[in-house]
């Protein structure tokens, strides 16, 4: 399959079925650990990812493969096929806690802060926000610690 018809293959099947709950950072010089941050809706990796995968595909093109924390998706399965394509998922015990790292066609990549689902809506929000700031360097640690009050850490 040439890229082409890889691409012409994501603008057909890219609709998510539902919004996803995420948030990006602008497209620009890398900044922080994360590039934005997910809050899904429960704890079942492949059915909350076709979603996810179909917005970030309008950023990565097709996507093809996903790593994650196998602790926090155990029951995940080794691959799934959404959007008309095979996703390899790929659980490591050595993934950063609360994140997953989707990758593209062409290896471009997106490391997402994973908001836990149980979180309240507050919360969540607050961290997804500052997750997305432009030119923020705060770590994972830090998003999920924070709070209304908390400050960002800015960039060195």
């Amino acid at each position: 399959m040439t890229r082409q018809q890889a691409l012409d293959n994501v603008e057909q099947s890219t609709v998510p079925a539902h919004t996803p709950r995420l948030r990006l950072k602008p497209k620009e010089r890398q900044s922080g650990y994360v590039d934005g941050a997910w809050w899904p809706h429960g704890n079942d990796l492949a059915a909350e990812l076709p979603d996810l995968l179909a917005v970030l595909s309008v950023r990565l093109g097709p996507i093809v493969r996903v790593l994650y924390n196998f602790d926090e998706w155990p029951s995940a399965p080794r691959k799934f096929i959404t959007g008309g394509r095979v996703v390899r998922l790929d659980g490591y015990s050595l993934q950063p806690g609360n994140t997953i790292e989707v990758i593209g066609l062409d290896n471009g990549r997106i490391v997402l802060l994973v908001v836990p689902p149980a979180t309240d809506e507050r919360h969540a929000h607050t961290t997804m926000m500052a997750a997305a700031e432009s030119g923020s360097a705060s770590t994972v640690d830090s998003l999920l610690s924070l709070d209304s009050g908390s400050e960002l850490v800015a960039p060195s």
